[in-house]
């Protein structure tokens, strides 16, 4: 039986605005989820997110095992719990954090070293999801192997082949009744190998699926056909996740070909080194030019920063090193995404997708 289900809403080519529905509740498509790496969205508190919409947050199953621990998480009622995040929660497998730092790998699993105090660590299909049922998010995913791009054939085969074994060794060590378990797709820039990534992971039958290895080097125009390769042969009554994307031009491309969910943690990087997304672009705010401009971030947001902060007074805090600066540019960046996730639902439904597609594409392509 499977916990997660879509229902799609409307539809304008192969976008799709809807909902999924999950054991604990709903968030509505295309939807942006914000980054909690270790349990919190970098300077923003569940009160934040909350009074910004977001309806699902994402939690880091790599940082959380290794600080507080996943028994920690489970005694204090579970991430969403122990966040006190009313919303919904979603955890990656920690698979990308792991292969950054360059881990042994083999068929059954990685062994990697603690970025916190270099301790070793062991990491299996079945641990991954030991982990996250731990950690208790409403959704978790399984763990894959994430090649970097680029990359020869020969490891991006390899890639999919463990990837595709790991799969069904953690879809049969998944019990828990509360939590949807998510598949990932893998591939790299190959549209024949991103197409049998996804057969072969639709075969398991998992609740969603997430496209993995994307955004990791390659550009845009050789992501989208790869994507749109695995796309096609994905499940219409199932979500499709898009990891690790936040892009404004990809978010848009990506929705075009029928994604319906994300996370970055762009937004909050951006942030915290003065850089906002506009609807006119980015917007370097440490810059001379804005010393003495009283208007908002952008005027066309409506987000709590922009309704009472002033380019100017951003600028200044930035200039004296107050931490307030990063917290109120990555509260615009997550609610200027937000709302951007919410005019393509929109267009959606009017029919209006490609008009705001080409809008986007003007100003972020």
């Amino acid at each position: 039986m499977h916990i997660a289900t879509f229902e799609e809403q409307a539809r304008d080519g192969s976008a799709r605005a809807g909902t999924v529905t999950l054991a604990r509740g709903t968030y509505r498509t295309p939807c942006f989820m914000p980054v909690g790496t270790r349990g919190a969205v970098k300077y923003l508190s569940a009160i934040d997110y909350e009074a910004l919409g977001a309806e699902i947050v994402l939690g880091n199953t790599y940082h959380l095992m290794l600080r507080p621990g996943a028994e920690i998480v489970e005694q204090m009622g579970g991430l969403g719990a122990f966040a006190a995040w009313k919303g919904l929660t979603l955890t990656d497998s920690g698979g990308f954090q792991v292969f950054s730092l360059d881990p042994k790998v083999d068929d059954d699993g990685v062994t990697f070293r603690s970025t916190y105090d270099g301790s070793t660590h062991r990491f299996t299909p079945e641990i991954a999801v030991d982990v996250q049922q731990r950690i208790g998010a409403d959704i978790q995913m399984v763990l894959d192997v994430c090649p970097p791009l680029p990359s020869s054939a020969d490891v991006v085969r390899l890639a999919l082949e463990r990837t595709s074994a790991w799969a069904q060794r953690a879809r049969n060590s998944h019990v828990r009744k509360d939590q949807s378990l998510f598949g990932i797709v893998q591939g790299g820039i190959s549209e024949a190998m991103r197409a049998e990534s996804a057969k072969r992971t639709v075969e398991l039958e998992f609740d969603g699926y997430g496209i993995g290895g994307l955004s990791v080097g390659e550009t845009r125009a050789e992501m989208l056909p790869a994507l749109a390769a695995a796309i096609e042969h994905l499940p219409v009554e199932r979500p499709r996740y898009l990891m690790g994307v936040g892009d404004p031009a990809t978010l848009v491309e990506a929705v075009a070909l029928g994604v319906d969910q994300f996370d970055c943690v762009l937004q909050t990087r951006l942030g915290r080194h003065g850089t906002a997304l506009t609807s006119k672009g980015k917007v370097h705010l440490k810059n001379a030019a804005h010393k003495v401009v009283d208007a908002p971030i952008d005027e066309t947001c409506s987000c709590w920063v922009c309704e009472r902060h002033s380019r100017a007074y951003v600028r200044h805090l930035f200039q004296v090193g107050e931490p307030t600066a990063s917290r109120l540019v990555s509260v615009h960046n997550i609610a200027w995404t937000l709302n951007l996730m919410a005019d393509m639902r929109q267009a959606i439904c009017d029919g209006t997708f490609e008009a705001l597609r080409a809008d986007i594409l003007t100003v972020w392509g």
